[in-house]
């Protein structure tokens, strides 16, 4: 049974207990990589496999005071903050450093304002944006984890759009008992449905449907 809380509940899992076994996960994997991997190219376009991770720990050490001073800092850029907490992180570790970092933060509840689900996503998306564009062996995660992400997802507008993106198609994963929308259906397993409701055309293959060609026409 999943909680959406922010705490624990009896035997229930809670987001955050979520977010520390997807966080345990990633450090796994991280540490496995070379240099060469972890200069190369994630999903997220400018970004490489280290800059990704710099990102991900720049949430895990966010709060919301940090956030709006960092907004107001770089003249409320999304992006140029999103920039800026890659640099802070990155700037004086190596590779082995970040791994270091990121296994500290395993159960860290900092976050930027909103709800918790928002650094369960950041984890476990962020996750795949690396390890699928390494072409290496694929990152599994508990199908309630991604659940509950495409649950949080599913009604955002900014920044990522995703409402706008997969609007008027009926997204249904295979492998679990979720489904949203109306119109031409989009179906697969959950990891490609999450993702491709995120824009990332990289698994546009694992999905089919009469809506596949709607969701490959968005950006």
């Amino acid at each position: 049974m999943i909680s959406l809380k922010d705490g624990h509940t009896g035997g229930q899992m809670d987001v955050w207990s979520m977010t520390a076994v997807e966080r345990a996960a990633l450090v796994d994997r991280l540490a496995a990589l070379d240099d060469e991997q972890w200069a190369a190219q994630s999903l997220c376009t400018g970004w490489s496999v280290r800059d990704v991770t710099g990102h991900i720990l720049a949430v895990a050490s966010m709060s919301t005071g940090r956030f709006v001073r960092g907004m107001v800092g770089n003249r409320f850029s999304f992006e140029r903050l999103q920039s800026e907490g890659i640099k802070q992180q990155t700037r004086k570790r190596t590779n082995a450093d970040l791994v270091a970092a990121l296994q500290a933060k395993v159960d860290s509840r900092a976050k930027p304002p909103g709800p918790s689900t928002t650094v369960l996503g950041e984890t476990l998306v962020h996750g795949e944006d690396i390890f699928r564009a390494l072409a290496g062996a694929p990152l599994t995660h508990p199908i309630e984890h991604v659940t509950t992400c495409a649950e949080f997802y599913k009604k955002n507008r900014f920044p990522l759009q995703v409402k706008r993106r997969i609007a008027g198609v009926t997204l249904r994963m295979t492998d679990a008992d979720w489904c949203h929308g109306s119109g031409p259906e989009v179906s697969g397993p959950g990891i490609a449905i999450l993702m491709v409701m995120l824009g990332r055309k990289a698994f546009l293959p694992e999905v089919q449907g009469d809506g596949v060609t709607i969701l490959a026409g968005r950006p």
